[in-house]
């Protein structure tokens, strides 16, 4: 199949709106939420079929919702309602939005927005950053002004933390940007920043700690700052929870923090150490293998999960240079897709590290986080362009789709929709067939 390419820009809703139901409806391969910032298993995989390479205006686009404000935080989804967060002038919000593209409710969550590197339109960020989680019943939503707040599926309040009162005031350059994680009936955060380096578990339910560490690290100047999320690994013998920052990759006994692991060498290994290496792109994990992204062209490393030790000279293979800066690693299929922040993609074999091809896949910064189904893989630039590629050992583009509009999000599935949010939109893409 050769390339296609299709662009749009100045969508007008009232004149466009396709609801949803003008396509066929669910099948059971459609029934999976998307619940976490990279889906029901953070990481960015999906089971969906018949998803579509191409969508503009008359092709495969079910709806656009405009917003009130930019963000970079990926959209949730569970059954019929879609949950982001936003900025709104200089309000925090979460936003509901049901799967047609009417937005349900609206709320307040903090204030005090703080664009990072220009205007919230033209900038890399802002306090709406990391993206909300769901069970399915309640909706947890964090701002970068450390505000977290746990809502049900109405809108009520069900409770709020104010995280720098508890644990300390942030000092970190861009503005908190983690994303907590959510495993069975707790949520972990980790709070790693200049001031302080802050891992905690949190009841779900009431917000109530259940503990907290103080993470170890000899890191110094920008390096104590992370812009990573957690992730929990689970396989049928362990699972851990991963923090990444302040130069090491640290795996956590989930029922009181303790060091499992430890793995160093992610800065200056071989070279100089570089006092701004701070890390942007998370962990990525599937059963039986970990990918560490570290930053700034440093190594990218996998490892063989493990109950204790110091890994860092105990690893499955190390990629000595060009990591993503900040799109997080994809794992599928026994093969490892490493997006690179100007756009160029790197595919090597899960197993041996052996880099099996290199493409330059779009000449602009990257942003989002890769996502896989249906045989394809979603990349999407911050000019939004989202260019599909086959997955697979050998380099195939299927398609280039623009957005004309600013996108920082990284894609979410769910229902057999794929959703992208740009700074100025919430799109829903669907193939009519």
């Amino acid at each position: 199949m050769g390339a296609s390419t299709w662009k749009f820009g100045g969508y007008c809703l009232a004149a466009r709106l396709v609801a949803l139901c003008l396509f066929i409806g669910p099948d059971a391969s459609y029934a999976e939420n998307w619940p976490q910032w990279r889906g029901l298993s953070n990481n960015g995989l999906s089971s969906a079929k018949n998803l579509p390479d191409t969508w503009d205006q008359e092709t495969n686009l079910a709806w656009r919702l405009p917003l009130p404000g930019a963000a970079g935080a990926t959209p949730v989804i569970w059954k019929d309602k879609i949950f982001l967060t936003s900025s709104a002038e200089q309000d925090l919000v979460l936003i509901c939005i049901s799967t047609q593209g009417k937005e349900l409710w609206r709320r307040t969550v903090a204030s005090g927005n703080r664009p990072v590197h220009g205007s919230d339109q033209t900038g890399e960020g802002n306090s709406a950053s990391p993206s909300p989680t769901t069970d399915g019943k309640y909706v947890w939503a964090m701002m970068g002004t450390g505000k977290l707040a746990c809502f049900d599926f109405d809108g009520e309040e069900i409770w709020k933390l104010d995280l720098q009162e508890k644990y300390g005031k942030f000092q970190i350059q861009f503005g908190m940007a983690s994303t907590p994680a959510l495993d069975g009936d707790t949520l972990y955060v980790q709070l790693l920043h200049n001031a302080g380096a802050v891992v905690a578990a949190l009841d779900k339910a009431t917000g109530q700690e259940k503990w907290r560490i103080d993470r170890k690290s000899d890191a110094i100047e920008e390096c104590k700052d992370s812009y990573a999320s957690p992730i929990v690994y689970r396989d049928a013998e362990q699972a851990f929870l991963i923090t990444h920052g302040a130069d090491y990759t640290i795996g956590h006994d989930l029922t009181d923090g303790t060091e499992l692991w430890r793995l160093g060498g992610l800065n200056g290994a071989g070279q100089q150490y570089n006092p701004t290496l701070r890390f942007v792109a998370s962990p990525v994990a599937v059963p039986g293998l970990i990918v560490v992204p570290s930053a700034k062209n440093g190594p990218v490393v996998a490892l063989r999960p493990k109950k204790a030790g110091d890994l860092t000279n105990d690893f499955l293979w190390k990629m000595p240079r060009n990591t993503p800066d900040v799109p997080s690693p994809l794992i599928h299929d026994g093969l490892v897709y490493l997006c690179r922040e100007q756009g160029t993609l790197i595919v090597l074999d899960a197993e041996s590290g052996e880099k099996l091809y290199e493409e330059r896949i779009h000449e602009f910064n990257h942003r989002a986080s890769p996502v896989a189904a249906d045989g394809k893989l979603y990349l999407s630039g911050r000019d939004g362009t989202v260019n599909v590629i086959k997955l697979g050992r050998t380099y195939q583009r299927l398609a280039t789709n623009k957005f004309d509009e600013p996108l920082a999000a990284s894609p979410a599935i769910a229902d057999g929709v794929i959703y992208f949010r740009t700074f100025k939109a919430l799109y829903a893409v669907r193939s009519r067939e």
